[in-house]
């Protein structure tokens, strides 16, 4: 997928990155509504994005840019969309407890998928959804908002394993056997995937503030939790590193009128580069950073885009970066206006841009 980008030129050495070179998908084919979630397909040059105009749309990358290659419509605004680990398969989730699986080994052809096949899941909103395999088979969690998380085979209508969490479901992630369930009222949840039927640890966020997103180290030994309160937190698995855990501010700016006032955004994406181990935040301020927290370090932050970035993804190797750039809620109804825009932006991994300083450990 280099070639979209031309040679990849090395990047500045400064911590101030480019945009300059980013390319947008044609407005022609974006949704009409906020983008709820992306996911980049980890088998072949697809993107997918849902969307709360009730669709999702999957987008083929390719030499000339990203163009528009199948969509379809759910019953309510969709807030989740997930890649099975082969690529295969693709999974949504909408406002209305239904989830959508798209097989696209039986060849759909392109264009709108007319009849996908749905399911009731959950009796409120699926917020978030992940595949994942254990025993050397697949299998799909969906989160929802009515306190479940819930384990389905895809052989029976019914799940095979459901998961009470208390509290609504905001956020999951999912890497190799670590399941982490982000919910209201700042519970986290971390589930061993070789025994899913039951939390196996259930702590406090370390952040004060309500919890947006959670995303699991590369390595599975942990994960990063983004907050509304413009912070972000590096969590360990394992007790035994709990030294290493660690919080930073992020995605505040500070008011000119006022020396001591800073402006604090949320943080509305973590994203995980899938080589390196570093990782992105993206928030409502419209800007995105790259970060090293291992040598706990910033490596890039990049200006405004223009408006709240709602979801980010890094591509199968890493040489792409997505994020949408829409309205995300922060304000309520009142602030989402025809006018806010809406953007899908695809940023060219370039240089150092997303590797770690040097002596840094991967994870």
């Amino acid at each position: 997928m280099s070639g979209l980008f031309g040679s990849g030129a090395t990047a500045a050495t400064s911590t101030t990155g480019d945009t300059s070179k980013d390319v947008e998908i044609n407005q022609n084919e974006l949704p009409k509504d906020s983008i709820s979630d992306l996911m980049f397909n980890p088998a072949a040059d697809y993107l997918a994005v849902s969307s709360w105009d009730q669709q999702v749309y999957i987008y083929e990358v390719g030499q000339n840019g990203a163009q528009g290659k199948w969509y379809y419509k759910m019953n309510g605004p969709v807030l989740c969309v997930a890649w099975s680990k082969d690529g295969s398969r693709l999974s949504s989730g909408d406002t209305t407890g239904n989830i959508a699986i798209i097989d696209f080994r039986n060849n759909p052809n392109p264009g709108v998928i007319e009849q996908p096949t749905m399911a009731k899941a959950h009796d409120e909103a699926v917020k978030t959804i992940r595949w994942f395999q254990t025993g050397g088979q697949d299998y799909l969690a969906t989160g929802s908002w009515d306190k479940k998380v819930k384990f389905w085979d895809l052989k029976s209508a019914n799940p095979v394993g459901t998961l009470d969490c208390g509290e609504r479901v905001y956020t999951m992630d999912v890497k190799d056997n670590l399941m982490v369930i982000g919910t209201a009222e700042r519970h986290i949840h971390m589930v061993n995937l070789n025994d899913p039927g039951k939390i196996a640890k259930t702590i406090t966020s370390p952040l004060k503030w309500q919890t947006r997103v959670v995303s699991c180290f590369t390595d599975a030994t942990g994960f990063a939790v983004g907050s509304i309160e413009g912070r972000c937190a590096i969590q360990y698995a394992d007790d035994k590193n709990t030294s290493l855990n660690f919080s930073f501010k992020c995605h505040r700016q500070q008011d000119p009128t006022q020396r001591d006032v800073a402006k604090v955004y949320s943080v509305n994406a973590i994203s995980f580069h899938p080589q390196h181990g570093t990782f992105s935040t993206a928030g409502s301020d419209g800007t995105f950073h790259f970060w090293d927290k291992d040598a706990k370090h910033r490596l890039k932050g990049y200006p405004e885009v223009g408006g709240s970035i709602t979801a980010t993804g890094f591509s199968r190797d890493g040489n792409i970066f997505a994020y949408a750039v829409s309205y995300d809620w922060s304000k309520g109804y009142s602030a989402n206006t025809p006018q806010y825009p809406i953007k899908l932006k695809l940023h060219p991994i370039q240089g150092d841009e997303c590797k770690p300083r040097p002596g840094s450990k991967k994870r």
